[in-house]
């Protein structure tokens, strides 16, 4: 029989809510309030004076071909960081459960990246990919090949997706292998004396298993991709070259505080919550349905 704690009174639990509360009203439902706000207008860069415009700030966005690119960047970019951070992880997760030496060791190194902040990580990768210092641009000119993503979109992508799935693997890989753990040894067992090979388990037993995991990582990673990869892009292209990593996030930014755009990047910043928010919704009502919870 399921056991419910229950309060006598409401003092008790509104006081136990309260501080979550109080903390979303100041950090999230004031800022979002405040730029719906200064989405209806056009500020001066210093604050004195305000021009009402109503919708237009939206109107203006939905004409400029280059906001429309950088929907596109973004759907690109968002889906390559949950792909090459999602794959990885749970393959090293798999390894991670089969070995026996060292698993401790192994664990711990895979879990390190996680504590790089995406800025650091980009400052790192951009080391490494520089034109004329960077170490793996010398290998690859060795090997023939003229790595240059201040000038080649393509190679600018592949870099900022790299740099921003690099610390997520390990995040990742903490679920993925979490999970492992949690699946019945006893299933395994008896499909493997059945005549099931491994990938025949881990296909039809294992992966289904994991589906619960796999539907929170990939809500979780999506969202990081639109939001907390902001530091790599600024730090390894700030966006180019030509826009060709510019993605909304990056776009609020350049908009607001490089061309102090304030009105159209509180528009685009109501935009993207509206975009992120409807990405969500249709996860949950659609990716949700061919999810085991068994």
């Amino acid at each position: 029989m399921e056991k419910r704690v229950t309060f006598r009174g409401w003092i008790l639990p509104a006081a136990l809510v309260a501080p979550q509360l109080l903390i979303s009203l100041v950090f999230f439902f004031y800022p979002a309030g405040q730029a719906v706000y200064q989405s209806l207008f056009i500020p001066d860069p210093f604050g004195l004076s305000m021009q009402w415009v109503g919708l237009g700030n939206f109107e203006f966005l939905l004409s400029d071909p280059f906001y429309r690119a950088s929907f596109v960047t973004t759907a690109v970019f968002s889906i390559l960081v949950t792909l090459v951070s999602m794959i990885p992880a749970l393959f090293l997760a798999v390894l991670a459960d089969r070995l026996i030496k060292g698993a401790g060791t192994y664990r711990t190194l895979l879990i390190w990246p996680y504590a790089v902040a995406p800025a650091i990580a980009g400052v790192l990768w951009l080391f490494m990919f520089n034109t004329r210092v960077g170490v793996v641009a010398w290998y690859l000119g060795l090997l023939g090949y003229d790595w240059n993503h201040v000038l080649n979109g393509g190679e600018a992508m592949g870099l900022v997706v790299v740099a921003s799935a690099w610390g997520r693997i390990s995040y990742n890989f903490l679920f993925f292998f979490a999970a492992l753990q949690a699946v019945p040894k006893s299933v395994i067992e008896a499909a493997a004396i059945d005549g099931a090979r491994f990938w025949r388990r881990f296909w039809t037993i294992v992966l289904p298993l994991l589906s619960p995991t796999t539907f929170f990582l990939l809500v979780v990673n999506v969202v990081y991709s639109f939001f907390e990869t902001f530091g790599v892009i600024h730090t390894i292209t700030a966006g180019g070259p030509q826009q060709s990593t510019t993605i909304l996030v990056y776009k609020v930014y350049r908009d607001g505080f490089v061309s102090q755009d304030l009105g159209s990047s509180a528009a685009q910043s109501v935009i993207l919550l509206v975009v992120v928010g409807l990405l969500t919704v249709i996860q949950f009502k659609v990716i949700e349905k061919r999810v085991h919870y068994g």
